[in-house]
């Protein structure tokens, strides 16, 4: 027996001893992926004012996909891009209202190199749920740093952040920071590939910076070469500038690391310019938010040297944000996820040099719902690499017409009868998720106390996703909602309804004073904390509600509940002896 122990042990270590081996051998993966930034934001695609010259020595020497599509907006492209599954089946088709959290049964790329091996770090912009199960540390990501929402002062940021120095979530934890933003993110992302080197693990690097996103925020010395426009276009350039310099900086990291040959590099956006356009867009129809190929045509320049991706070459075929993940799996010769079938393809093949004879004539949709819930053909785009089918009544040859500015579909009836039919199919195979709400864990051990915000209220009103709304007390039936809960295991519930977060400590009533302004234009946290009267409070779970009246000084309203388990809404509302109502922008529950 003792030697029948030994020997299974033996076999274990070897088998283990492999495995280490078979990682150690596999690609690491770089992506770096800006927000709002177009594909005209770029001197390498012709910008006659911006200068990016590290993107465009990458550009130069790496695979360019030069007809690839991503979704209008940011939540939508980042669900589909770490997923490879269309946005509307995640989940993610807004980026406020609980519309912006991943479905808990999608498996995202973190979780997919996490279970081949590699160390997996996040850093930058999530945008994906800033609650259990909805976390970057809860999909796979094993080191983490990130701001809340969907950019720097949002409603779920640490107060008062402003671009500069401030507090950001590290693997959960708020963590003081010094520096500009981005330049913080690319920081510990460096510092995490030179810890995964030292280990001998290969890892998956996801850099996904909140610039050049609004408000426009820049460090002077970035902004002052473009002083000349206005002050949002010179710190939109600025901040693009300031990515630039990052970028080359990380790749003379990873050359110095002897890491280059064998990392494949992505450089990528999220969507069409949000400010760029007035200057240049490449002579495309549309920006951040359009239907049109400036809404959603965007860069992806990888770059491989040991797999051959390089030399400065162009993809031509179509391509969408779904087909990242199942290249990267092919790319890296690892496990898919098992029981997940892919709305994208792995485009291997293209990257390699060559469109194979059996490539289809693929059709591809993208479109910008930001509504409640979706709405067919709404500001949609059914694509081929030849024609685009806009809100299911425009035709466009875009190779004869990039500008989009000739509608065609009465001169081609077959085209839009093909492009429609395969939209129609897609939309009755979606429909039925979109019923299916995501829902914030209440009492799960992973998040407890839970930290609701404002930001995701479910409401036909106006969301306060920012903290200058917190601060001016957006009121009024139209500015309050309700969450989506789901209630992990029944008990004992305290919940605590705040209209200022922990890390202020301030009374409900309390005015506040103007934060700092930082350089660019004015920062949510330059907005005036204005002084409110409340004197009752009210919580709502399920079919639970109760009041409390506010006393003076108070700084939350406890309620403490016997709760069952299970999905159902909750909603946390202060209320005026003359009427007014403020929804509580922030709700702690915490299981007993």
């Amino acid at each position: 027996m003792p030697m029948l122990r030994f020997s299974t042990l033996l076999l274990l270590v070897l088998c283990f001893s492999l495995s280490v081996a078979r990682a150690a051998d596999k690609p690491n993966v770089v992506i770096v992926i800006t927000d709002d930034q177009g594909y005209g934001d770029l001197s390498c695609h012709g910008n006659p004012i911006l200068k990016t010259p590290e993107i465009d020595a990458l550009h130069a020497d790496a695979v360019r996909l030069a007809d690839y599509h991503v979704a209008p907006t940011c939540s939508p492209t980042r669900a589909a891009f770490l997923t490879g599954h269309w946005t509307n089946r995640t989940g993610v088709w807004h980026t406020i209202m609980g519309r912006s959290m991943l479905r808990e049964n999608e498996v995202t790329m973190g979780q997919v190199f996490k279970d081949n091996g590699y160390a997996t770090g996040m850093f930058g912009k999530w945008h994906l749920g800033d609650n259990y199960p909805y976390r970057p540390e809860d999909r796979g990501f094993t080191e983490v740093l990130r701001h809340g929402g969907g950019g720097v002062g949002q409603t779920p940021d640490y107060w008062d952040n402003a671009y500069f120095d401030g507090s950001y979530w590290h693997n959960g934890k708020p963590e003081a920071v010094k520096g500009f933003c981005t330049d913080v993110f690319f920081q510990y992302a460096k510092d995490f590939i030179k810890t995964q080197k030292q280990a001998g693990k290969p890892f998956l690097a996801y850099i996904a910076t909140n610039a050049p996103h609004g408000p426009m925020h820049s460090p002077e010395e970035f902004s002052e070469p473009y002083e000349d426009q206005n002050v949002n276009l010179a710190n939109f350039y600025g901040m693009i500038a300031n990515i630039d310099q990052n970028v080359g900086e990380l790749r003379e990291l990873l050359e110095s690391e002897g890491l280059a040959e064998n990392t494949i590099f992505i450089f990528t956006t999220d969507n069409g310019s949000s400010s760029g356009d007035r200057v240049f867009n490449a002579g495309m129809r549309g920006r951040k938010g359009s239907e049109y190929d400036g809404g959603h045509r965007v860069p992806l320049f990888v770059r491989w040297p040991q797999g051959n991706l390089q030399g400065g070459r162009d993809v031509q075929p179509i391509t969408a944000y779904v087909d990242v993940l199942p290249t990267l799996i092919d790319l890296c010769d690892i496990d898919a996820p098992k029981g997940v079938e892919f709305d994208g393809t792995s485009i291997a093949p293209l990257l390699n040099g060559s469109v194979p004879a059996e490539w289809p004539d693929r059709i591809l949709v993208t479109d910008s719902q930001r509504v409640k819930d979706p709405i067919k053909w709404r500001k949609s785009a059914v694509m081929t690499s030849k024609w685009r089918l806009n809100n299911g009544k425009e035709l466009y040859d875009i190779k004869a017409d990039p500008g989009q500015k000739s509608d065609v579909a009465s001169q081609h009836p077959k085209v839009v009868e093909r492009l429609t039919g395969f939209y129609e199919k897609w939309w009755q195979e979606l429909k039925p998720s979109f019923a299916n709400s995501t829902a914030i864990y209440l009492g799960h051990p992973a998040d407890n106390p839970a930290r609701l915000t404002s930001h995701d209220w479910i409401t036909t009103g106006s969301t306060p996703w920012n903290q200058s709304h917190v601060r001016r007390a957006m009121n009024g039936d139209g500015n309050t909602g309700f969450w989506n809960v789901k209630v992990f295991e029944p008990g004992e519930y305290e919940f605590r309804l705040r209209r200022w977060p922990e890390e202020i400590d301030l009374e409900i009533a309390a005015p506040l004073a103007a934060g700092a302004a930082v350089p660019g234009a004015k920062a949510y946290r330059t907005a005036q904390g204005v002084a409110i009267e409340p004197v009752k409070a009210t919580l709502q779970i399920g079919d639970v509600t109760v009041s409390k009246e506010v006393r003076k000084g108070a700084k939350e309203v406890k309620f403490n509940l016997t709760v069952k388990a299970g999905k159902t809404t909750m909603s946390g509302l202060f209320e005026s002896a003359e009427g007014g109502k403020h929804g509580a922008y922030f709700v702690y529950v915490t299981k007993k």
